[in-house]
């Protein structure tokens, strides 16, 4: 639960408390001036009602998991709120309510679209001003105003943009560690099985060749009963069983292991916190495989992150018989049918390329569930 109410104590919003606060003094404390819009007597509540409003949307907005569509909707309501304020009362501090809207919406907006909306606010504004408030001065409080809008805006925009470009980085030092540990992992392997090819290939030959020659020594007359002999036949059997027995080994544990790729692949995200199960038969064969893996959990996590608002997800590999499966799920509060962007279409894509299937789709909760499995190469 404190999780959920985390966002409500973000420093920027704090800002948005107070100034709420500070516009509240005087919509309460004060006697609005009408503009003759609405009766004088419903004036008053109807103000503090719709400065309360204006908080709810506010607050509404911070704790849902909304889509980029209904947050925008949700910040339009305030400006609206705010505008009809305007328009209905000339309170003086009623306008930052907008300030406060447009920082929001330097968070949802590109550049363009976002400076449009800024001319279009404040050109409503100087009408009203004009004919309303019937100000002597319109320009000015004008001016003043959308300075402070410009202000939030920028402070925003350049708040979001740190963070998108903290995220990137993190997420692209994490993929180059990944990938690093995914080559060293794949070079170790590679040389794991060429100790194994060489052991039985060159040892293994030349230890059966000494058996062969001991063998035939054993069988002279003048060396029947020498007992150097028959112990130099019996350590030959014990090391040429011994190598074999190393060489089996080696081969038992044949692939690479991914766990210190997908651990430096989750460093980076502080939410949602990562739980990883890797089961230690469940090795992949090759590079590729080990790719598709990588890059699968890669998407999931992202996923998980931007759009899921997941708290947890769990990660599993593990082995199947002849396959190795791959199930991802997270907590996240998605809702409506899951789409294969291009992240998952390449997901998909990069699996069937070598054999594999992917199985995408949302649980009861919101949270995504996805099923990978790949061909056990022998």
């Amino acid at each position: 639960m404190l999780k959920h109410l985390r966002p409500l104590i973000d420093p920027m919003n704090i800002a948005a408390y107070l100034a709420w606060v500070a516009i509240g003094l005087e919509v309460w404390m004060s006697s609005p001036k009408s503009t003759g819009l609405l009766p004088a007597a419903v004036l008053w509540p109807t103000m503090v009602a719709a400065h309360a409003a204006v908080l709810a949307l506010f607050l509404f907005g911070q704790l849902g998991t909304w889509t980029l569509a209904m947050r925008r909707g949700l910040v339009w309501a305030q400006m609206l709120i705010a505008l009809v304020m305007i328009a209905s009362a000339r309170y003086t501090a009623v306008p930052v309510l907008l300030i406060i809207a447009m920082a929001q919406n330097a968070q949802l907006y590109p550049a363009r679209p976002l400076a449009l909306l800024f001319v279009a606010v404040n050109a409503v504004i100087y009408a009203l001003l004009r004919g309303l408030w019937q100000s002597s001065s319109p320009v000015l409080f004008l001016i003043i105003n959308a300075s402070f809008q410009l202000f939030a805006m920028m402070t925003s925009w350049y708040a979001v943009t740190a963070e998108r470009s903290r995220d990137a980085l993190l997420a692209a030092n994490a993929d180059l560690v990944a990938t690093r540990s995914l080559l060293a992992e794949s070079v170790r392997d590679s040389e794991r099985l060429r100790l194994s090819r060489e052991l039985h290939d060159i040892a293994g030959h030349k230890l059966t060749a000494l058996k062969l020659n001991l063998a035939a020594l054993a069988r002279d007359p003048r060396l029947a009963d020498h007992e150097p002999v028959a112990l130099c036949a019996q350590l030959a059997d014990e090391l040429l069983a011994d190598i074999r027995g190393v060489v089996q080994q080696m081969r038992l544990h044949d692939g690479m292991d991914l766990r210190s790729a997908l651990v430096a692949l989750a460093a980076p995200f502080p939410k949602p916190q990562v739980h990883l199960e890797l089961a230690p038969d469940a090795r992949v064969a090759d590079l590729a495989q080990a790719e598709a893996v990588l890059r699968s959990v890669q998407e999931a996590l992202t996923n998980a992150a931007r759009h899921g608002n997941a708290d947890h997800i769990w990660i599993v590999l593990r082995r199947d018989e002849d396959r190795i499966a791959l199930d991802i799920r997270d907590d996240g509060r998605g809702s409506g049918a899951l789409e294969f962007g291009n992240g998952l279409s390449g997901m998909r894509e990069r699996l069937e390329a070598i054999g594999g299937r992917l199985q995408v789709e949302r649980n009861a909760a919101g949270g995504v569930q996805l099923l990978a499995t790949l061909p056990v190469i022998a």
